[in-house]
């Protein structure tokens, strides 16, 4: 087992309740990508879908391009109605029209992204209309691999954590604030810990 995991697991078990997830589950993966925007426009399309349409919709758009993976200046070249007939709502097609804008028109690039902080990253692209804080927090743990990310607005970690700390969700602002304080004591491996959560959470539902 690499050195890493290992320093994660050991770090996450001192809470004695995450500890019993630590112990039963093995989550994915945390793991770098390239092709930053296409990733965060595959996550704006992906919104409000089930992650089978999603995948649907993604490979009807990869066909627009045979294939291929586009840069920004063929996303923005595909005329306004192409996009919208591989399944894509008005909203969605602006949207990722915005981003790719929005990477030319900062020189934004792979290399530049991964060499910003989490702020600085989020701070960047929520300046990107349809683009939110949630959407670049699943943007920094999945495509930038980046392991001390925590989502306190994602559903599924709000629900694994109300169970897992008797939480009580009934005042939103409360719940938060608590669901941030036991956070703080996974630094610097809150993404392993929200995957552990949304595992767990799967889990339970599958019984």
């Amino acid at each position: 087992m690499a050195k890493a995991t290992l320093a994660h697991k050991a770090h996450l078990s001192k809470d004695k309740k995450l500890a019993k997830l630590v112990d039963h589950i093995t989550p994915r993966a945390i793991k770098k990508h390239t092709n930053i925007c296409l990733r965060l426009c595959a996550s704006i399309m992906s919104q409000q879908l089930s992650t089978k349409v999603a995948e649907i919709i993604y490979k009807r758009f990869l066909q627009l391009y045979n294939g291929t993976e586009p840069t920004p200046e063929q996303i923005l070249d595909t005329p306004f109605e192409k996009l919208r007939s591989i399944g894509l709502s008005n909203a969605k097609v602006s949207y990722v029209q915005n981003v790719a804008r929005f990477v030319l028109e900062h020189k934004l690039d792979d290399k530049q992204l991964y060499k910003m902080s989490n702020e600085e990253i989020i701070e960047t692209l929520t300046q990107i209309k349809g683009v939110g804080q949630w959407t670049v927090e699943m943007l920094l743990m999945f495509t930038l691999g980046r392991e001390d990310v925590f989502a306190v607005d994602d559903l599924g970690i709000q629900q694994g954590m109300c169970a897992l700390y008797k939480i009580d969700a009934s005042n939103k602002k409360a719940m938060k604030e608590k669901m941030l304080k036991i956070s703080t004591k996974w630094s610097p491996y809150r993404t392993h810990a929200c995957l552990y959560l949304w595992d767990h959470k799967d889990t339970v539902k599958k019984k």
